[in-house]
Order: C-alpha cells, then sequence, then structure tokens
C-alpha cells in the first residue's frame, strides 16, 4: 500500500483526522488519540505502524509480518516489517481494527461528540 492510499484508508474512517510529529510522522487518530501511523519516523524504520487486538499481535508477529512496534508494544501495536508486507484490503481490515479499538476506549461523551455514539 502507498503511503497516499495508507493516508487515504486513515482518514476515510469516522472522524479521524491526521497531524504530523516526529520527524514528520503521519499520526492518525480519532478523539485525540492515535490509531495508526506511517511515513517519517516509521519509514525510516520499516513499515507502517497500528494498534491490534491480542490475537492479531500475536498472529501478526508469529507470521514474520510485522514486529512489536518500538515504543509502543506494550499498549499492542505492531509495525509492518514492510509497507508492503500484507495485501491492500487486509491492511485496510487492520486499519478499521486499529480505529474501532480506540473508538471502544473513548468515554460515551466524547463518541457522542465525534457522531460515533450507537444509536439509542
Amino acid at each position: 500500500m502507498t503511503p497516499k492510499t495508507f493516508e487515504a484508508r486513515c482518514l476515510r474512517l469516522p472522524a479521524a483526522t491526521k497531524v504530523v510529529q516526529w520527524e514528520g510522522t503521519s499520526v492518525f487518530k480519532v478523539g485525540g488519540k492515535m490509531f495508526a501511523l506511517g511515513g517519517g519516523y516509521t519509514a525510516s524504520s520499516g513499515g507502517y505502524m497500528f494498534k491490534v487486538s491480542d490475537m492479531a499481535y500475536a498472529m501478526l508477529i508469529e507470521n514474520g509480518v510485522a514486529r512489536p512496534a518500538p515504543y509502543l508494544a506494550r499498549a499492542k501495536w505492531v509495525q509492518l516489517v514492510s509497507n508492503n508486507a500484507l495485501p491492500d484490503a487486509e491492511l485496510t481490515g487492520y486499519l478499521a481494527q486499529a480505529h474501532a479499538l480506540i473508538v471502544a476506549k473513548l468515554t460515551r461523551n466524547t463518541r457522542r461528540e465525534l457522531g460515533l455514539a450507537p444509536p439509542a
């Protein structure tokens, strides 16, 4: 997946925003909390980084597709071994999951303010 496509897929998710931090790294957030990183530092140290579930963390690392993300591994983040380590459709699914994992941790009020609250 190209960096431009990665950015588009991240920003397509509901209430997602982008800021540039840490050596020009694109940081994708929802509700002010990170769910994915691309470019900048991540490009110089490997591939894209994103939050994953416990099961996905173990599976991606065991299959050699990803490694624990520097500084974020304890929070179950992975870094792909290269930007093309996963097919585009599969990476898009992981990005949606990363977004959902972070949204689930937001307060009810924050989710409501962002238009992410489940229908009543």
